[in-house]
């Protein structure tokens, strides 16, 4: 029986092999009518179709004939196959239909050598055919596991193409026009648009993921960590950056710094300065959220510490030292200059009396030297609560 079995193996895969110039044909004409992506040429063109279904038709006959073909040539073609259609980003589905319809036209093909063939050969056909889809199943195996492996590889070298070119804009190479043609094909974005380059301080124990949060809210981000904080080029469009500040605060990322919007891709190192310079504004994990604009004053003093220490001696020495007054007084002073230096509209504010509000203005003038009348005075008690603020 093994060897009636063999005998027509040999015979029918015999058989196919003569036919496989027209067999082939068949398949291509069957697999372009069921899948328009193969049907249009792009990215598998019908020439690149033709040579591989053909290649893998006399492999997988040879298979099924049991004739000398190699395991190893099994294998190479079949991993081929799998890495050439991930490398051209055919879908994988599409390329296991296509495996399929080879398995039912090989089916068809094997019937005409049957014809008139006695009848005890025609049972055992029957029997030896589950050996043709075994053979079809195994190479599609094969296939399967290369492509996946090439898509693994494919997005590794994507993802670090794309970061390499992150970093080429951070480090201020985007004014070269060809590094920000590339950086904007790589990444997938316009090199001119509204654009924000954000820095987050987070907590190393428990980072979130800024990308997620953005994408959810139709934000198009891209993120790497440098220097242990999440830096990102977010892709305003037509989001106003207010509004992209409270998504960050909402997602609780950590101490967040935002740089102004800009136009170009050639501006994101200057960007990454500013975003830096604003995040400098806050304490480590604070959780707040500074956009530059809002805290140039603070970002000013951080920036230059021992101008800050001297503005806050110069205009409020001695008030800090108060003791439990000490933030009292202070609450009531920025208050009072919030207001536009309306005692009652600080009283009003603080729940108190307008003469209790002068009280504590007239004790801060004391403790410091300086008129609440003064212009100065008033310039420099609102730089010096600032300061008084920034991190040191």
């Amino acid at each position: 029986m093994a060897q009636d079995e063999a005998r027509l193996r040999r015979h029918l895969a015999s058989a196919l092999l003569d036919d496989i110039d027209g067999i082939t044909a068949r398949l291509v004409s069957d697999i372009r009518a069921h899948s328009p992506l193969y049907a249009s040429g792009s990215p598998v063109s019908l020439a690149d179709l033709s040579a591989i279904c053909r290649d893998n038709l006399v492999l997988v006959v040879k298979d099924f004939g049991r004739m000398p073909a190699g395991a190893d040539d099994f294998t190479a073609a079949a991993t081929e196959t799998g890495r050439r259609r991930a490398g051209q980003g055919m879908p994988l589905d599409t390329v296991l239909m296509a495996y399929r319809r080879g398995g039912r036209v090989l089916w068809q093909a094997m019937t005409e050598p049957l014809r008139g063939r006695p009848a005890s050969e025609q049972d055992l056909a029957l029997e030896v055919a589950g050996a043709l889809w075994e053979a079809i199943d195994r190479f599609s195996t094969v296939m399967s596991d290369a492509y996946r492996l090439a898509q693994l590889e494919l997005q590794h070298r994507r993802e670090s193409r794309r970061g390499a070119y992150f970093e080429a804009l951070l480090e201020g190479r985007g004014n070269d026009p060809a590094v920000a043609a590339a950086a904007s094909a790589a990444l997938g974005i316009p090199v001119a648009d509204a654009y924000v380059v954000v820095v987050i301080d987070q907590n190393p124990a428990d980072p979130a993921a800024p990308e997620p949060v953005l994408k959810e809210a139709d934000l198009w981000s891209f993120w790497r960590t440098r220097a242990a904080r999440s830096t990102g080029l977010v892709r305003l469009a037509s989001f106003e950056s207010a509004k992209l500040a409270a998504v960050l605060r909402g997602a609780h990322l950590g101490a967040v710094g935002m740089s102004p919007p800009f136009q170009s891709l050639a501006e994101a190192d200057t960007a990454l300065r500013l975003a830096e310079r604003a995040l400098g504004t806050l304490s480590p994990h604070s959780g707040e959220v500074a956009e530059l604009d809002e805290r140039l004053v603070e970002a000013m003093l951080t920036h230059d510490a021992e101008m800050a220490d001297r503005i806050l001696a110069r205009y409020l020495g001695g008030v800090p030292e108060c003791g439990p007054d000490a933030v009292l007084l202070m609450d009531t002073l920025a208050t009072w200059l919030a207001t536009g230096c309306s005692a009652p509209r600080t009283a009003e504010r603080l729940y108190c009396h307008r003469n209790t509000i002068l009280n504590r203005l007239e004790r801060i003038s004391e403790i410091t030297g300086w008129s609440i009348e003064s212009g100065e005075a008033r310039l420099g008690w609102a730089l010096a609560l600032r300061a008084a603020r920034v991190p040191r």
